[in-house]
C-alpha cells in the first residue's frame, strides 16, 4: 500500500479506532519512509483531520483536556520543549517555585536545572515524582483530590496549602489564551487552584505554545493582564504580542 490516497486513507481509519498512531509504526506497516508518514500527517493536519505529535499523530475527535497526559504530551512537543527550556532560565539560585499540572508544564520540570537549593511546590504527582531522586532540589507536592487525566490534585485541601506559602514565581500550562476572555483550563477545580498558585507568586509566568491562542478552556483562570510573563513559540501572532505587551505583559517567543 504505497499510493498517497490509500496511505491517507488507511491512517484516517486507523486513527480513529486506535486514538495513537506512531510514526514508526505506521512506516513499517504501510512499507515507506518515516518521512514519507510525516509529510502525510502533515497535510491530515492542515485539513483538520489529526492532531500532529511528537511521532505520532493524534485524533481530532477527542477533546484536548480528555486526551491522556502522555498523549498530550507529545501534541507540538518540539515547541513545549523550546518554551521549556527558556522557563527554566528564569529559575535563579536558591530559588522557590509552583509548578501547575499540564503536559507543558511535564516538559518544562524535564528542563530544569538548579542553581543551588531549589524549593518546588506543585499539585502535578508527575511532576512531583519526576523529581523524587534529584540533589538540591526539595519538593512539596501537594494533596488533595487526584484527577487522573492531569495527575493532578485539586480541592480545598490543595488551596489551603498553597495559601501557606509564597514563591518567586509560579509557572502555569493553560488549555487557552485568549485576549478579551483570559487564560482558561478545562474544570473550574483546577481554575480555582490555579488562582490560588497566582496569589501564592511573586510572578506568574503562562507556560503555552501557539495553538492555544484563541481557544477558551472550559474555565476562566484570570484576565490576560494578571499575568506577568508568557513564553510562547513562534506561530504566535505579532499582532497578538503587541496587544499583550499593551496590557504590561512581558511577551517571550522562542524559535
Amino acid at each position: 500500500m504505497t499510493g498517497i490516497a490509500d496511505r491517507r486513507k488507511y491512517i484516517l481509519e486507523n486513527i480513529s479506532k486506535e486514538g495513537l498512531l506512531k510514526v514508526s509504526e505506521l512506516a513499517i506497516t504501510l512499507g515507506v519512509t518515516p518521512t514519507t508518514i510525516r509529510k502525510d500527517l502533515n497535510y491530515l493536519e492542515s485539513k483538520g483531520l489529526l492532531y500532529r505529535a511528537y511521532g505520532s499523530a493524534l485524533p481530532t475527535a477527542a477533546p484536548v483536556m480528555d486526551i491522556n497526559l502522555n498523549n498530550k504530551k507529545l501534541i507540538n512537543y518540539e515547541e513545549k520543549l523550546k518554551i521549556g527550556r527558556c522557563a527554566a532560565s528564569f529559575i535563579e539560585e536558591n530559588d522557590s517555585i509552583i509548578i501547575s499540572s499540564g503536559s507543558t508544564s511535564a516538559v518544562f520540570a524535564e528542563c530544569i536545572k538548579p542553581k543551588g537549593r531549589l524549593n518546588i511546590v506543585s499539585t502535578a504527582v508527575n511532576v512531583s515524582a519526576f523529581f523524587g531522586e534529584a540533589k538540591d532540589i526539595t519538593v512539596m507536592q501537594v494533596g488533595g483530590i487526584l484527577y487522573s487525566n492531569t495527575l493532578s490534585v485539586v480541592g480545598n485541601d490543595a488551596i489551603n496549602t498553597l495559601s501557606n506559602v509564597y514563591c518567586s514565581k509560579v509557572f502555569i500550562g493553560v488549555d487557552g489564551i485568549d485576549i478579551n476572555y483570559g487564560i482558561t483550563t478545562g474544570t473550574m477545580e483546577e481554575a480555582e487552584i490555579i488562582r490560588q498558585m497566582i496569589k501564592s507568586s511573586e510572578q506568574t509566568i503562562v507556560l503555552a505554545d501557539s495553538s492555544k491562542f484563541e481557544q477558551k478552556g472550559f474555565a476562566r483562570i484570570c484576565g490576560v493582564e494578571k499575568i506577568s510573563i508568557l513564553i510562547t513559540d513562534g506561530g504566535f501572532p505579532q499582532e497578538a504580542k503587541r496587544q499583550i505587551e499593551e496590557l504590561g505583559v512581558k511577551v517571550i517567543i522562542v524559535w
